[in-house]
């Protein structure tokens, strides 16, 4: 079986994912594909630097994430560009492991681990969407604490991401993980039993 897990940020999806792999889950993340197409010699890599110049890269030919990230994030428009550049790699990459993983192993579960997977209109690629869900409040108190944010900040983040509500809407499958993580496994476990999977 193969999923799409996501959520919002600070709602516990990296809590999920790894607890899903811990019950025998294949785990595909987008994150860490997202770094191995920047890594020196990857023609990710390569494009990124002809369009953004050499300026975002380290004397020793690595990714300066701090210089691309001060360009993109200060322009909508080249942040366009790279997710131009980097998102179809970085599907192709995930499309490929799902289909390995599946050949390989029919019986379990195949879990991608996308943050952004509906507002990259991802969905359509998998048997059913999990989504990590937390209400809005918890989600700014948690970020707060977390990443030492001001309730404003917390929200300017939490605005870039498509509203948790929506999500939790749009999704086959919602764990709610606003409690005690004991209930957050409970509904992970009874998620498996029902698909066969524990």
């Amino acid at each position: 079986m193969n999923i799409g897990l996501t959520g919002g940020i600070a709602t516990g999806k990296s809590s999920v994912s790894a607890y899903l792999a811990s019950k025998g889950a294949l785990l595909i993340d987008a994150d860490v594909i997202a770094r191995e197409v920047m890594m020196p010699g990857h023609p990710v890599l390569a494009a990124a630097t002809e369009r953004f110049g050499q300026a975002i890269l380290n004397e020793d030919g690595t990714l300066d994430r701090k210089k691309l990230g001060s360009i993109v994030f200060q322009h909508p428009g080249e942040r366009k560009a790279l997710e131009a550049i980097t998102h179809p790699a970085i599907r192709k990459e995930m499309r490929e492991r799902a289909a390995a993983y599946a050949l390989a192993h029919p019986d379990k579960l195949v879990v991608s681990d996308i943050p952004l997977l509906y507002e990259s209109g991802l969905e359509d690629g998998f048997e059913e969407v999990m989504v990590v869900y937390v209400p809005r409040s918890v989600q700014r108190e948690r970020l707060m604490s977390r990443d030492g944010m001001t309730a404003a900040q917390a929200e300017a983040r939490m605005d870039t991401q498509m509203d948790i509500e929506r999500k939790k809407q749009l999704a086959d499958i919602v764990i709610d993980n606003s409690s005690l993580w004991s209930e957050t496994e409970q509904q992970i476990n009874s998620f498996l039993q029902r698909k066969g999977l524990l």
